[in-house]
This record gives C-alpha cells, sequence and structure tokens, in this order.
C-alpha cells in the first residue's frame, strides 16, 4: 500500500518538534520514492547518523513500504546557515 505525504508529515509532527519539513515523492505520485528535508530542535548534538537512525526508526512502518528514502536533516542553525549560503 502506497504511503502518503499526509501520513508521513503527521508521523513526523506527531513524534519530533519541526521548524521545517519539506516532502517530496520522487515516484510520479505512486508513494513509493520519498526525499525529505527535516529541521527540528531534536537533532542538536546529534551526528548526521544518529539524526538518520531516529528518523528511520520513527519512520520504520512507513519506509518498510517504499522503495526508496532519502533523507537531509538539520537543527534550525543549520539549515538558517544553509538558506544564507545558498542566497549569495
Amino acid at each position: 500500500m502506497p504511503i502518503d505525504t499526509i501520513a508521513l508529515e503527521k508521523a513526523i509532527k506527531r513524534a519530533i518538534p519541526v521548524t521545517h519539513l519539506e516532502i517530496e515523492d520522487q515516484s510520479s505520485g505512486c508513494g513509493e520514492n520519498y526525499a525529505i528535508v527535516l529541521v527540528s530542535e531534536a537533532f542538536q548534538g546529534k551526528t548526521t547518523l544518529a539524526r538518520h537512525r531516529m528518523i528511520n526508526e520513527l519512520l520504520k512502518d512507513q519506509i518498510a513500504q517504499m522503495h526508496a528514502f532519502s533523507q537531509k536533516t538539520y537543527t534550525p542553525k543549520q539549515y538558517e546557515d544553509l538558506q544564507a549560503n545558498q542566497s549569495k
């Protein structure tokens, strides 16, 4: 059964505080390939690997139904810096 963006968004927002969230269905609407950009204070002090493991555990039921899942995780400060560098 395909996963939809609303289900992913609800699962994430129920579990951690979200500052910014982008969910992109990269499978032409069939719900089998998602990429997310997630910004949260919950990532403060965690390595990228620890962040990804946290999200993989949080979404394990949904990810099990997907063909592919990619994520970019940032603290609010990291995301702010990234946005500033991209606008230069």
